[in-house]
């Protein structure tokens, strides 16, 4: 009994002592070169319901050098989530999704020099059926020709 208390508390332990200092681990919201930055990172929708549907979150990131930069890929965490890049004057470019789960297309979208874009997550809580009630978590990774990288997130508590 005593082994599997210990156990335990290791994983606890561990859980708790990786590094995370109450900020969310492994999301970026600029970096030393500066390039692809964004002001939220995460958002957490709360509560949502299957019956009601999709949901969706608008996140802005925005290109903070002085030279144009290409977003090269989109990809999405899970086949339930999808994205799209909104475009100044309201054009979209997407859906961008998991890949695996059939052709994502490139984005290869430039950003200028001091010019935003849209990123708009769509979560579809129905993909799932009734295995997807509960807590999740997405990621959608946005990433450079250069090979930098933004990770986006969402959470939420689905219910029936």
């Amino acid at each position: 009994m005593l082994v599997c208390l210990m156990i335990a508390g290791l994983f606890v332990w561990g859980y708790f002592s990786n590094g995370k200092t109450g900020a969310v681990q492994g999301v970026k919201t600029s970096n030393a070169k500066g390039s692809l930055t964004a002001e939220e990172t995460f958002y957490d929708f709360g509560v949502i319901s299957m019956k009601n549907g999709d949901v969706a979150k608008d996140f802005t990131v925005s290109n903070a050098t002085t030279q144009d930069i290409t977003l090269k890929t989109v990809l999405t965490s899970c086949m339930c989530t999808s994205a799209f890049i909104v475009k100044p004057g309201g054009d979209i470019k997407g859906p961008f999704k998991m890949p695996g789960m059939g052709y994502v297309p490139p984005a290869n979208e430039i950003i200028k020099a001091g010019e935003s874009r849209i990123i708009r997550v769509v979560y579809n809580p129905n993909a799932h059926g009734p295995a997807g009630v509960g807590q999740i978590q997405r990621f959608v990774n946005l990433t450079l020709d250069d090979g930098e990288k933004l990770q986006l997130e969402i959470k939420a508590l689905v219910t029936p």
